[in-house]
């Protein structure tokens, strides 16, 4: 049976899962740098790093958007930042992805972030009311989040 969604790439029919995120209200720039930081990492190191990030532990380098981002403690970077929210949505997926993985019958300890992505979800309109008549919109940002999770042999 098809998916719904149609993934970046494909994962191994045998030794992937897939799981999607679709317009979870956080950060698309933390998403993003979070993101760079755990692809590669295996699921346990990965859900680690991120509870260490939500209990403001570990920071997390802003390597692309870091204008005006205060330093932090951390080898090889400087910038960065606690993205408690993103962290929190990512971590979410992530174990999701665990479990898909685990119903399909890998071994939990060798799964590996092959491939992770976040991108511009839906922006929802809306408008404060105003004085005299007037509005101001209000958009609340959306981001999907991809994850792609292998078992190494």
């Amino acid at each position: 049976m098809p998916s719904r969604h149609r993934y970046s790439i494909d994962a191994d029919p045998v030794h992937g899962v897939h799981s999607y995120g679709r317009e979870i209200a956080i950060s698309q720039k933390h998403s993003m740098e979070i993101c760079r930081e755990i692809k590669g990492m295996k699921v346990g190191t990965a859900k680690g790093y991120l509870k260490d990030v939500i209990s403001l532990k570990k920071p997390v380098p802003f390597k692309k958007h870091n204008k005006k981002v205060a330093h932090r403690k951390m080898e090889g970077w400087d910038a960065g930042k606690f993205p408690e929210k993103a962290a929190s949505g990512i971590l979410r997926l992530l174990e999701n992805a665990e479990k898909n993985a685990e119903y399909k019958g890998l071994n939990s300890d060798e799964i590996v972030i092959k491939y992770i992505t976040a991108s511009k979800g839906r922006q929802m309109k809306g408008f404060y009311p105003r004085a005299m008549g007037r509005t101001t919109p209000k958009r609340k940002i959306t981001t999907n989040i991809e994850i792609i999770l292998e078992e190494v042999q």
